[in-house]
């Protein structure tokens, strides 16, 4: 191990790539330096806290000819490839709204046990910027980007300095309209929950893996509806959806499932083999960001926050 990353770099010339799991606001600062030293570099999530660092990460990567990954891991379940694939048919039509709901718990116990969880200098937020930025970033993959954005958050139960609860109504570039509740609040957590409304039905998305999808239909002018099996339409292995025992990630940090993680590295590797982007990209990991940082705005304005931010 070593306890300086420039140290690491320099002394281990056969190293390709580096996994920045350092504390949010300071995922920058490893970025640009592996970038320097020609390393590639996949960032846990967020990719960091401001829009400055996002771009110096971005831009550096980029001079330096390196790639640039981020995780988020509920992008590569089986469930969210085949409702986004569903989606890019356009088999639910017209898209109306779209709604996450990512309601977590953690404890008082869990803020304490690093001193730069709930700060606006190195965690960057709280419940949206820590944890409902997954949520965040898988609705912004299924309906796409955001025109503005109001909310209504606050620190109604622990002791930080950044939110535990918000709710946000926003407005799509489409036209579409939407929600999102962030909290580290409610007991016990409830998981992450994603609905997709179109004009001819609904897709849901739990924390689980499982997928629900209702397509409608006139017939001899009565409105019906019927469950359709995503897997068999569009060819997707049928996963068993197993009921986990003990606690989940949404009461428990400790309890992260690591798969999500770990198809997300393979990829990583690949595309530095085959010299293709990752999965998901500096610039496509920025969107989330960028809305949490205008529902940010918007919490202490008091009013609607268009996007982009300036």
């Amino acid at each position: 191990f070593y306890t300086s990353l420039k140290e690491m770099l320099r002394k281990e010339p056969r190293l390709q790539a580096v996994s920045i799991c350092t504390p949010s606001g300071l995922h920058y600062r490893g970025a640009l330096e592996a970038a320097r030293a020609g390393r590639h570099v996949l960032s846990e999530k967020p990719l960091d806290i401001t829009l400055d660092h996002m771009d110096r990460m971005i831009e550096g990567c980029d001079k330096a000819g390196v790639k640039l990954g981020c995780i988020f891991q509920k992008r590569t379940t089986v469930s969210s490839l085949l409702a986004k694939k569903a989606l890019q048919k356009k088999m639910l039509g017209k898209l109306l709204l779209g709604d996450c709901s990512q309601k977590y718990y953690r404890s008082p116990a869990y803020y304490r046990t690093a001193d730069w969880r709930g700060t606006w200098k190195l965690d960057g937020g709280g419940a949206l910027m820590n944890q409902a930025v997954h949520g965040i970033d898988l609705l912004l993959w299924l309906m796409g980007d955001v025109e503005s954005v109001f909310t209504y958050s606050g620190t109604l139960v622990r002791k930080i300095e950044v939110e535990d609860t918000s709710i946000s109504v926003v407005r799509f570039k489409s036209g579409a309209f939407g929600n999102i509740i962030g909290t580290t609040s409610v007991v016990p957590g409830q998981g992450c929950r994603t609905e997709i409304h179109g004009e001819r039905g609904t897709i849901k998305l739990l924390e689980d893996g499982e997928l629900f999808c209702r397509i409608g239909k006139e017939v001899k002018g009565v409105h019906k509806h019927e469950e359709v099996d995503l897997h068999k339409v569009l060819g997707g292995k049928k996963v068993a959806v197993k009921t986990k025992k003990g606690p989940t990630v949404a009461s428990d940090n400790t309890a992260l499932e690591l798969g999500g993680h770990a198809k997300q590295v393979q990829d990583f590797c690949e595309a530095i083999k085959r010299n293709r982007n990752p999965m998901i990209t500096g610039p496509d990991a920025r969107r989330a960001v960028e809305l949490i940082l205008a529902i940010y705005k918007s919490w202490k304005t008091r009013k609607e926050v268009k996007l982009p931010l300036k």
